[in-house]
């Protein structure tokens, strides 16, 4: 197995142990935007904070008309694409990511009265 395939997997594995939050985690950016534990676990190991960077610049915004967003990353070979639904598959934003080194695989967050949190924590 790759390296980057076994972070994959070591990554997606660690991240379903993640079920609440202890502490929330205010963004640099925007500071009315908060993270959980398993959200910052991942920007950390995924080195994906310019994912949530681009959540708390350009998508925060789409929660006063729709207040439950679905947001997914698909990356593959050093690439990523961003898209966000409302949940019921309405697409509200889409984003290439030309260069990350984030591990490949499909990654979901919501983002829901103002907190981004992985599936498992919802």
């Amino acid at each position: 197995m790759h390296l980057k395939e076994n972070l994959s997997a070591r990554l997606r594995e660690d991240l379903i142990a993640f079920i609440g939050t202890e502490t929330w985690h205010r963004h640099a950016l925007n500071r009315h935007m908060l993270l959980t534990d398993g959200v910052r676990y991942f920007a950390d190991q995924a080195g994906a904070w310019w994912l949530l960077d681009i959540v708390a610049t350009e998508v925060f915004r789409l929660q006063a008309a729709h207040p439950f967003l679905s947001i997914t990353i698909d990356v593959r070979e050093g690439e990523a694409d961003i898209r966000v639904s409302d949940g019921n598959d309405a697409m509200l934003f889409t984003r290439h990511i030309h260069f990350t080194d984030a591990p490949d695989g499909l990654w979901r967050f919501f983002l829901t009265d103002n907190v981004v949190l992985l599936p498992s924590e919802y």
